[in-house]
This record gives structure tokens, sequence and C-alpha cells, in this order.
């Protein structure tokens, strides 16, 4: 007999097994900018150093600044500005 369905594994995220794939560190709702009419911390094909702003979460009231953990290009981001997000989710890759 088959596993019940909540037994069953979930489908991982896309993007999440990219070796350059940037997690997201917590549970909140991610901002890809500062304020609604400021540009974005980065865009696909930005060139970014370890320690840049990539993005912010939000969670609890508090903003978390997420930063590039390794120097690269941007290649793919995978949420839009706004969208919540979960711990352990692809948030974006760098190359």
């Amino acid at each position: 007999a088959a596993p019940p369905a909540a037994l069953a594994p979930a489908p991982a995220k896309v993007g999440a097994a990219h070796p350059g794939a940037v997690p997201s560190p917590m549970v909140g709702t991610a901002y890809l900018r500062p304020s609604p009419e400021a540009k974005p911390f980065i865009e696909v094909g930005s060139k970014v150093q370890t320690g840049d702003k990539l993005l912010l979460v939000e969670a609890m009231k508090t903003f978390n600044e997420i930063v590039a953990p390794r120097a690269g290009t941007v290649t793919a981001i995978f949420i839009e500005d706004g969208t919540p997000v979960e711990y352990g989710e692809a948030l974006l890759v760098i190359e």
C-alpha cells in the first residue's frame, strides 16, 4: 500500500538543487527593493561581491538583510517583490 499523501516527500523547490542557489534563512516576506519607488538591489546579470545586499526578508516586522555568500553574477531570481518565502527556499542563483 502507498503511504498517505501527508507522509510523501514534498517536491523540491525550483532551483534549490543548484550549487549557486541562495536559500532563504527564514520564513517571511521577501523584498527586492528597499522601498516601493526605489530600484531593486539586484537584477539578473548583476555582478555581486561577498557581503553585498541582495534583498530583504521581513519577519515579525523586522527587515533582515540577505547578503551574497559568494562573489559572482546573479543568473536567476526565483521570487517577486513582496513574495512570501519559506525557510530553505531558493531565492536566487549566483554563479
